[in-house]
């Protein structure tokens, strides 16, 4: 797959156009730096991964205020994330049509004890689902990159949506160092 990489790395490189997504997926890829989005997704596995390794158990269930996540549901949340995401891209990238419904984030953090997993396992999980979105995105082709759908009632690309998983990551990692581990 290497041998093909050179004739598509415009589409790596190529920010997704305000047309290419929802107004409201903009904060999460208007923060993702310049550069090749595989290439920042691998980066973001090592980066975020050791960042994860360096808290504290005793942090895990720790909320900065009542009602929030604890810190460990907004690890699993951003593996949660990546996951639709994830499976939207595929969708998209490879012609399928079909409408994708938005999702219940706080349906999803409601619905599994995160608190009762260790931190190693939370950040696992966030490596494994890594894994798998570069595995998917080093294996589109050009056009796959452009190809529209729709997700969560507004237009997508598949390009846009390798940005939101990395914007969304940026977003959550920000909210855990002003928040949660001052």
């Amino acid at each position: 797959m290497e041998s093909r990489r050179g004739s598509f790395m415009s589409n790596l490189t190529q920010r997704p156009a305000p047309e290419e997504f929802g107004a409201h997926f903009g904060k999460y890829i208007e923060i993702v730096p310049d550069g090749s989005i595989v290439d920042i997704l691998a980066g973001y596995l090592k980066s975020t991964a050791e960042f994860l390794s360096d808290i504290p158990q005793a942090k895990g269930e720790y909320r900065y205020e009542p009602g929030k996540w604890s810190l460990k549901q907004v690890i699993g949340h951003i593996s949660d994330t990546e996951r639709v995401m994830s499976y939207r891209l595929l969708r998209i990238a490879r012609g399928d049509g079909t409408p994708l419904p938005g999702f219940d984030q706080d349906a999803y953090v409601s619905n599994v004890d995160f608190d009762a997993y260790s931190l190693s396992d939370l950040i696992e999980d966030y490596i494994s689902v890594r894994r798998a979105t570069l595995t998917l995105v080093r294996g589109l082709a050009d056009d796959a990159w452009s190809r529209m759908g729709t997700a969560s009632s507004a237009p997508m690309s598949a390009r846009a949506l390798a940005y939101v998983i990395a914007g969304h990551e940026l977003h959550h990692l920000r909210i855990l160092k002003e928040k949660y581990l001052v």
